[in-house]
């Protein structure tokens, strides 16, 4: 993980917890207008991938389990995991491309529900993502994979050589001049392993992502509603397809590229599809970036833009997180695949305790202010989400009060202590457990590894009924909270 030069560490305290009469008339703890839909606060737990589903992307008991916990903390809205559109294998990421995960999904809605006695929202963001593969073993790459071309005889000088000895003389050469030898999509590819992008418009299904993705998504959120969700996020955030669209690094030449009103013209074909194929009580929004943070990549003007285009076309909330691509991701070991939260981009997505000047804490917040700007200065009142470092009631709170966002999303921090809600909401503010922004459970998802907290997944292992992961060191749930503390 990329980590900024200065290297200060900072600790996460908070000092001001409000009573419950204070709680009660703050702006944090009242209702907020999200479409067709009535949050009871405006706190959101956003979409976090925990690795608790199976091979084939259904709902588990861990997942059930998972969720249930977070609602016993009663947020306003919860974002359920990235879940693919496609019925296609994808490891133990949750699917939603096939009628047969309603049942599944429903079960979670229900869960969710009683959790949380009706009080909390529940969402689920629906994604794309492009193949990618793991970084090859160089020799296994040569020797196997490479496709051998005239272009490799012609930089070696051994025309009508055989394939075989094109192969051997590759091997045998310096890594300076093996990659002058090597087209860049070559190298890349043995560097850092095989990855589709959008603009790679000579694969025939990459070309058609315009024709096929409004339909995936459109039944992907038609599911959704069947199981019982108040609504969908659209994925257009991070390093997978739709952002990709979106983003100033898209090329492509077939008016789905280049100028941003073409870059954002698929995103809005996505939701209308996804709003002609739900009902007027369904929420429809989006997740997408205040700033890329990579060469070449969106900044801040065209997160305002992007905005006012979604907001205008009837988006019922914008949820704003940044960073987090591909494109400036540190090289995986052999056998990994690309992570992108290593690079620069990935650290400020998820920055941690270690930081610069700046700090770890809301440094989307105001990024996030000028994109509400933007959309009140031109009678745009669709509600904006912020998230990324916020874990204290005073800082979420002068947020809203001095309108910088209207709801608080708490990622990591609703992880550290899913009861946070409850806890300040009631009074109870000195027993949070402040997360540490160690990024502890980011590790765990870069290696795939289901996702817990350090602060409670070595406590009371020996609780009965507690569920363990796979080699019994961690529990997979936090403590339940008992409200005496």
């Amino acid at each position: 993980m990329w980590k900024p030069p200065e290297r200060i560490k900072y600790t996460a305290v908070e000092d001001d917890w409000p009573s419950a009469t204070e709680a009660a008339a703050s702006r944090l703890f009242s209702p907020v207008q999200v479409g067709p839909l009535v949050l009871t606060q405006r706190t959101w737990v956003p979409a976090m991938v925990p690795w608790r589903s199976n091979e084939e992307g259904e709902v588990t008991a861990d997942v059930l389990q998972w969720y249930e916990r977070f609602a016993r903390g009663k947020p306003g809205a919860i974002v359920v995991e990235a879940t693919g559109i496609r019925d296609i294998p994808s490891g133990p990421l949750l699917r939603i491309g096939s009628d047969r995960y309603i049942p599944g999904l429903k079960k979670l809605v229900d869960v969710v529900r009683e959790a949380s006695d009706g009080q909390t929202r529940l969402l689920i963001q629906i994604i794309d993502f492009l193949p990618i593969r793991r970084r090859p073993d160089p020799e296994k790459f040569l020797r196997r994979f490479l496709p051998v071309g005239d272009h490799h005889r012609q930089a070696l000088d051994m025309p009508g050589a055989s394939e075989e000895a094109v192969r051997e003389a590759l091997l045998a050469l310096e890594p300076e001049a093996l990659e002058a030898t090597l087209t860049p999509k070559e190298w890349e590819d043995m560097q850092m392993g095989y990855r589709e992008r959008v603009t790679d418009t000579h694969i025939k299904g990459i070309a058609q992502l315009p024709q096929t993705l409004p339909e995936l998504f459109a039944n992907a959120a038609r599911r959704a509603e069947q199981a019982g969700f108040d609504g969908v996020e659209l994925h257009y955030a991070h390093a997978y397809t739709m952002a990709s669209f979106l983003s100033a690094t898209n090329t492509r030449d077939d008016g789905y590229g280049g100028a941003p009103e073409n870059r954002v013209r698929l995103p809005l074909e996505v939701y209308h599809a996804v709003r002609a194929a739900t009902g007027e009580g369904f929420a429809v929004g989006c997740r997408f970036l205040s700033d890329e943070i990579i060469d070449g990549g969106n900044r801040l003007a065209d997160a305002c833009y992007f905005a006012r285009c979604f907001a205008e076309a009837g988006m019922d909330f914008l949820s704003l997180s940044r960073g987090g691509k591909f494109d400036d991701a540190k090289q995986p070991k052999v056998g990994w695949a690309a992570y992108p939260y290593t690079g620069q981009s990935g650290y400020e997505c998820m920055p941690g305790y270690i930081s610069d000047q700046q700090g770890p804490f809301g440094r989307n917040i105001a990024p996030v202010a000028r994109i509400r700007e933007t959309l009140r200065a031109h009678q745009l009142p669709v509600p904006v989400v912020v998230a990324g470092g916020i874990y204290g009631f005073s800082a979420a709170e002068d947020i809203l009060v001095s309108d910088q966002a209207d709801i608080i999303g708490f990622a990591r921090q609703a992880l550290a202590d899913p009861d946070w809600f409850e806890k300040v909401r009631t009074g109870y503010g000195p027993a949070v457990t402040v997360c540490r922004y160690s990024n502890y459970c980011e590790g765990l998802d870069q290696k795939h590894k289901q996702v817990t907290c350090e602060l409670w997944d070595r406590e009371a292992l020996d609780e009965p009924g507690v569920a363990l992961t796979a080699d019994g060191k961690r529990r997979l749930i936090a403590p339940q909270w008992t409200g005496q503390e």
